[in-house]
């Protein structure tokens, strides 16, 4: 559903305002419906029906006090939300806009016409051409995928991958399993970055001056302004990167500064503050950087920071938090967890996976902290203990905690002095540097440093971005070269770097994109970038490991357009001074890096090169924790200066924080539609930002979800769409960095959001106090998935809520680690079950060779989304735009259900997370309803689609009970996604001429799986062409073995041999898949654990796919366990 209804508060979209008249104008289908929404209307508008609001309030049924509910409207009992989720698909009058006679007319009249041109299931593809490759490349077998290693360099960190590529096509990207740092697994972004390779709107052109030009003459121009450098030697050149590292791209950096000894370097990056720096040298006298090694911990406490989600060290983070989750140990009764505390403003993935939750505003924060150094009575120098305790006890400390969040606060300072060397806080970087200072006296006292956490020397940037927009403003810059960053989108508002950099006479940018910084009318020149699988460079990861990043495909560009890396630009800049002697392309580049690094050189450099690109591991020099001791007195003075900070009362203003993106990050992504429709994982929502807010302040402020504001701070403003989060803080406000961006950007990116970047400035990078939001009077509609596909949706009006209610716990179970270890096998007592009856005759799948299946650990899941964009990746999934996910008709084979826990709508308890995609059910009822057999059982259980027979009575999908099937409405594949409707017909003329998307776009798709077409439904396949590739492998091997005459009557597959996309991504490695025919694989002894468990196994319908119950370790352990009754604690925004 893309609009809440209205509630108890009131808070909902316009559109969907609803007068409690019963008119469902306005409300989207969920899985049909053609009229038409506007993206922004007015606060007026209704149904006609002449009832109030408030009249409407007064005939609303009671909030039911759910203890497990998905949205606001869900846990109100929204009437129309509840239509909505139960309601499969639209009736014929959803199609219309109206339903008189005439206008029916007109859409047949339509439909009919152009039905020759292809609006049928069934068409003609216009002729096309082939030609064959008549030179076939060594070693490569046609329509057999090849899997390189290469890496990619990303907000300054390295990761190492692994490409799959058909036919010299790279289609897939994902972790590199021998990675010491990162191993095999991947998120989100990094799946979509394969799409970004094909996107049709990268650069591919060089423009001079805002006009089409070449790539000899920007190399022309640039040779010219290297030799009147060089006679400056460089006064007045400045080469702006992002950050970096990449060992040949910093050699690079040094060989321009040698060459040119006055010129100066920055690198810029609108995520990473310098706060981290500049706290560790008040507490250390030196720049160090803090990492937490989650692993070795047993109680961690997240300040502020998101360690599963929008940080760059996600994938590390969240895999080794899982390491110490994993409910395994044979005697339930020694069973350990480690303890997670989560302190934010928001909500984030981390607060949702947290043992235990409290909400504090970012502006609190440095009290918070002290308050924990003065509880845990941090001893030896005086002045530092005063000022700790004048900011503890501040004004702002009296009413920071209720009662229970006070005792959760008590037994997070009783778990750190018993933790003692197994403990770490981390603060984020939305924290001054003087926090940051604070928690490393902290850490220290604790024992962390050098065991749970890893302090690494960390070097300063010879200048940063404020004092480059100094010296344009002073006309010290003659010449500026810009490789990827985009400063005129996210640099701070109060630099204004556009009108510094018109006072630059030469600039020059390298980029993917001709975007902001590109089209700014003080560029001289731009020249496409060549994309990470184009050209060769390399990396660093955290722990010193080095990965090659070896290209796997040509540059798309023409040469005579560019397509340089960043090393190669620089490598240009070179030549004019350095001649032949410096090399020109990256490749030569890169070996000489490493020739100098290894010490290696002939024959014993060439195999190492080799093994080097196989395995995509270079063994670097480990980056060693350095011994670091604080110093009290500059932490005291540090602890003082946030004292005299503290307001002496809050006043009714809210304080804005800037959070990361856990899609786009800066919006150096934001042209992927992967990650634009894929839902944000807390929210729900795709293809926008939203300005989030806790109830109780949308309420106090006249918010409804959807209402457009302004926001105000120190004389800046923007304006923004208001979303309600269950569990945020009051009188705070937060909205992601990155959307918002302009065409320049793409025709994904545009429109997506709002721009949160004009109102952050060098002095307020995180946190904005004092600001002001004010209603514009207009509404806006929100695409979110929340209530879609909901498993607990009544399914007949008469079923009450009560009765939803028993069911929910029954779909998420959990307990506390307490509990587990006295009652091992609660969620087997979850669902009482009278009988093993079935409703149709069951399929007899006796004799299967494999019996394929899998088992998902919501312990460890943090439901970060990796596993739906992998799947998407791998089986061709398309995007389907705003406008049809408003109408409930995206196509993620895999959705992630988020739960709020609590009776209480603006302070819910907790959060339950739980992936759902097809059960592949022994006992379907899918297969029961089709008429024509197009969704059958194969011989090894899996539930299969026949695409070629479906013809599209949907009836497959309303008999599923878990609601995980989709119904392609159009041929996604070959239509733009749109943000609104414009029309009836929903796509663009072209759609029924054309032969199919963009060229480039075809590329990425896995020539394993078929590309569906409007028409037929698709699910969840196991992966089932990986399940081929490795049947014909192993038996391939079997035969050749002497088969059965080699003592064996039929091949097997080793457990583990087969994984699923979702698996392979999985940074929790939560999803384990095999053969339930192998009694010692591990989904065979998964699925017998006391813990695992069906979903609606009531129904006897006998999934394939189980889940492990979830087991939490929560400070303060009210909870029990979830087995279907509702035990009616109430704690606030915390677990």
């Amino acid at each position: 559903m893309s609009s809440s209804k209205d509630i108890s508060l009131p808070i909902n979209d316009a559109q969907q305002g609803g007068c409690g008249c019963g008119s469902t104008q306005g409300v989207p289908a969920q899985q049909g419906g053609c009229c038409s929404t506007q993206e922004v209307s007015t606060e007026q508008s209704g149904c006609g029906c002449g009832s109030t609001q408030e009249a409407s309030a007064q005939n609303k049924n009671p909030a039911t006090g759910r203890s497990l509910w998905r949205s606001l409207e869900a846990q109100s009992a929204d009437a129309q939300t509840s239509e909505f989720i139960a309601r499969e698909f639209s009736s014929a009058s959803d199609v219309l806009e109206g339903d008189d006679r005439r206008n029916f007319i007109k859409i047949m009249g339509a439909g009919f016409a152009l039905a020759g041109l292809g609006l049928t299931g069934c068409r003609r593809w216009p002729e096309s051409k082939i030609v064959p490759n008549a030179s076939q490349p060594a070693n490569r077998t046609p329509g057999v995928s090849v899997t390189y290693s290469t890496a990619v360099d990303f907000m300054g960190i390295g990761y190492g991958l692994l490409a799959t590529s058909y036919d010299g096509r790279p289609i897939k990207l994902d972790g590199n399993s021998a990675h010491p740092y990162w191993g095999g697994t991947s998120t989100s972004w990094m799946q979509s970055r394969v799409l970004e390779l094909y996107d049709p709107d990268r650069s591919r052109q060089v423009f001079r001056a805002g006009k089409p030009s070449s790539d000899a003459e920007f190399k022309t121009w640039l040779g010219e302004r290297a030799k009147a450098l060089q006679a400056k030697q460089g006064d007045g050149l400045v080469v702006l990167t992002e950050k970096t590292s990449s060992p040949t791209m910093l050699d690079m950096i040094a060989r321009v500064s040698q060459a040119f000894p006055k010129a100066k370097v920055v690198q810029w990056n609108p995520i990473f503050g310098t706060a981290r720096n500049e706290g560790s040298r008040i507490a250390f006298g030196q720049p160090t950087l803090a990492q937490p090694q989650l692993e070795k911990a047993t109680v961690i406490v997240a300040l502020d920071w998101d360690p599963f989600s929008a940080s760059p060290f996600s994938l590390r983070n969240t895999r080794a938090w899982a390491d110490g989750r994993r409910v395994r140990a044979e005697d339930p009764s020694k069973q350990t967890q480690n303890r997670m505390y989560v302190v934010e403003a928001g909500v984030s993935v981390s607060g949702m996976a947290a043992d235990s939750r409290l909400a504090v505003r970012r502006g609190d924060m440095p009290v918070f902290v002290a308050m924990i150094a003065q509880a845990l009575g941090m001893t030896g120098d005086s002045t530092l203990k005063s000022a700790i305790d004048r900011l503890a006890t501040c004004p702002a400390s009296k009413n920071l905690l209720g009662e229970h969040e006070k005792e959760i606060f008590e037994q997070l300072v009783k778990d750190l002095k018993g933790a003692k060397g197994s403990s770490v806080l981390v603060c984020g970087d939305g924290q001054p540097a003087e926090v940051v200072a604070l928690v490393a006296a902290i850490n220290e006292s604790l024992g962390a440093n050098g065991t749970t956490l890893n302090m690494e020397p960390m070097t300063d940037d010879s200048m940063g971005l404020p004092e480059l927009v100094k010296s344009m403003n002073a006309g010290q810059v003659d010449t500026l070269m810009i490789l990827g960053a985009n400063p005129c989108y996210n640099a701070p508002a109060d630099l204004d770097f556009s009108k510094a950099m018109g006072k630059v006479a030469n600039v020059a940018r390298v980029a993917y994109y001709r975007d902001e910084t590109s089209m700014d009318s003080a560029c001289t020149f731009h020249v496409p970038q060549s994309h990470f699988l184009e050209s060769w460079g390399d990396v660093r990861a955290p722990d010193g490991t080095l990965s090659v990043q070896q290209p796997l495909i040509q540059p798309m560009i023409d040469p005579a357009q560019g397509g340089h890396s960043a090393i190669e630009a620089l490598g240009m800049l070179l030549t004019s001074t350095l001649g032949d002697s410096q090399p020109q392309d990256g490749y030569a580049m890169v070996r000489r890096t490493h020739m100098a690094m290894s010490g290696l050189n002939g024959s014993t450099f060439e195999a190492a090169w080799r093994t080097w690109l196989d395995t995509g591991i270079i063994a670097g020099k480990p980056i060693t924790s350095v011994n670091v001791s604080s110093r009290a007195g500059d932490i005291a003075r540090a602890v003082n200066t946030l004292a005299d900070a503290q307001p002496a009362n809050r006043d009714a203003s809210v304080e804005l924080c800037f959070m990361n993106d856990a899609r786009v990050f800066d919006g150096s992504l934001a042209n992927s539609g992967w990650l634009q429709e894929l839902p944000d994982p807390v929210t729900k929502i795709t293809w926008d930002n939203a300005l989030l807010m806790s109830v109780a302040t949308m309420r106090r402020l006249g918010l409804r979800q959807g209402s457009m504001v302004t926001v105000t701070a120190g004389g800046r403003s923007m304006q923004a769409a208001a979303f309600p989060v269950p569990g945020m803080v009051d009188d705070a406000a937060t909205i992601s960095l990155g959307c918002g961006r302009g065409e320049s950007a793409g025709r994904i990116a545009v429109g997506a959001g709002f721009n949160a970047y004009p109102i952050r400035t060098t002095s307020a990078m995180r946190l904005v106090r004092g600001a002001t939001v004010q209603a514009t009077g207009a509404m806006y509609t929100f695409a979110h998935t929340q209530d879609h596909g909901s498993v607990d949706a009544a399914l007949i009006p008469s079923v009450p809520h009560d009765g939803i209610q028993e069911r929910l716990p029954t779909l998420v179970r959990q307990t506390s680690l307490a509990s587990y270890k006295t009652h091992p096998d609660f969620a087997g007592h979850a669902v009482h079950m009278p009988h093993r009856l079935s409703l149709w005759q069951e399929n007899n799948l006796d004799g299967a060779q494999f019996r394929w299946a899998m088992s998902v650990d919501l312990t460890t899941c943090t439901g970060c989304s990796a596993c739906v964009t992998a799947c998407q990746a791998e089986n061709n999934i398309p995007i389907v735009g705003k406008d049809q996910v408003k109408r409930g008709r995206e196509m993620f084979w895999i959705r992630i259900d988020r739960y709020f826990r609590g009776a209480d709508a603006a302070k819910p308890d907790g959060f339950a997370i739980q992936p759902v995609a097809c059960m592949h059910c022994e006992n379907a009822p899918c297969e029961q309803v089709c008429p024509v057999a197009a969704t059958v059982h194969d011989p090894d259980g899996i539930n299969s689609m026949v695409y070629n027979r479906c013809i599209g009575t949907r009836y497959c999908s309303n008999n599923c009970p878990y609601k995980v099937r989709r119904f392609n409405f159009f041929d996604y594949q070959r239509r733009e996604p749109v943000r609104e409707q414009s029309g009836p017909l929903a796509v663009k003329p072209e759609y029924y001429v054309e032969t199919g998307p963009d060229v480039l776009v075809r590329m990425q798709f896995n020539p394993e799986v078929t590309v569906r077409m409007r028409g037929v439904m698709e699910k969840c396949s196991f992966c089932v062409q990986r399940i081929a590739a490795a049947k014909i492998k192993y038996k391939n091997q079997w035969v050749k073995a002497g088969g059965t005459s080699a003592g064996t009557s039929n091949f097997s597959i080793p457990d583990g041999a087969i994984i699923t996309a979702c698996q392979q991504a999985c940074p929790a490695q939560a999803i384990v898949f095999g053969d339930l025919n192998d009694p010692k694989s591990q989904v065979s002894k998964l699925h017998a654990n006391k813990l695992s468990y069906g979903m609606l196994e009531e129904l006897n319908v006998k999934p394939r796919v189980k889940y492990m119950a979830k087991v939490i370790n929560p400070a303060v352990d009210h909870s029990g366990h979830d087995h279907g009754h509702d035990h009616g604690h109430d704690h606030g925004a915390h677990s």
